[in-house]
């Protein structure tokens, strides 16, 4: 219910920023490449959509800060090997909300550093025998904190691509079975690659 509340609250927040005379925003839409950390399959091979909203505004004649709403798919995904026959299958979709610095490092480039906030809206696992039932699931938290790290390119005066790397800093939930004393090995948590285009409504 509070998600329910909150999302659209921000939404209307974002329409409203956008109308104010210093600030700038647009749509964004790209591609999730995503892995889990501390499960058993490695590499970025659950593919994933992000979708939203951005806000931006000046505040250096080099740096800028910048807000987003967006939807975005996580998760994780066995690439199916002789070695790892078995069908395995995470999805997870988030609304996620990046609050971000960048830095221009010339006329077209920029670098971003920031921290995301993401509300955990659904959750599936799958294996070669369908979707798991409820009482085999292992619980996900509903909230996922995300560092991260990226670059800005414009290549039209009002379109940029944008690409980052992010890791959870709180987990996407705790290790099944028996756990052990240190955090990084007793839990897993999202690791996202994302590459996406940024349309400004403002120019």
């Amino acid at each position: 219910m509070v998600k329910k509340i909150f999302i659209p609250i921000l939404f209307l927040l974002l329409i409203n920023i956008v109308s104010a005379q210093r600030f700038e925003g647009g749509l964004l839409a790209g591609y999730n490449a995503s892995q889990v950390e501390g499960d058993t399959y490695k590499g970025f091979n659950k593919p994933g959509i992000v979708a939203g909203f951005f806000v931006q505004t000046d505040v250096a004649p080099a740096v800028f800060l910048a807000f987003e709403i967006k939807y975005s798919q996580k998760g994780a995904r066995n690439k199916i090997k002789p070695e790892f026959p078995e069908k395995y299958i995470m999805r997870l979709g988030y609304v996620d909300i990046p609050v971000y610095a960048a830095f221009r490092t010339n006329d077209r480039g920029s670098i971003i550093g920031g921290l995301s906030t993401g509300f955990l809206i659904h959750s599936k696992e799958f294996d070669e025998y369908g979707e798991f039932q409820v009482e085999d699931q292992n619980v996900f938290n509903t909230i996922d904190l995300q560092p991260f790290l990226g670059f800005q390119f414009d290549f039209l005066d009002n379109l940029k691509a944008d690409l980052r790397f992010a890791l959870s800093v709180l987990p996407v939930r705790g290790q099944p079975g028996e756990g052990t004393n240190y955090y990084w090995q007793n839990n897993q948590f999202n690791n996202v690659l994302t590459l996406a285009l940024y349309y400004n409504l403002n120019r």
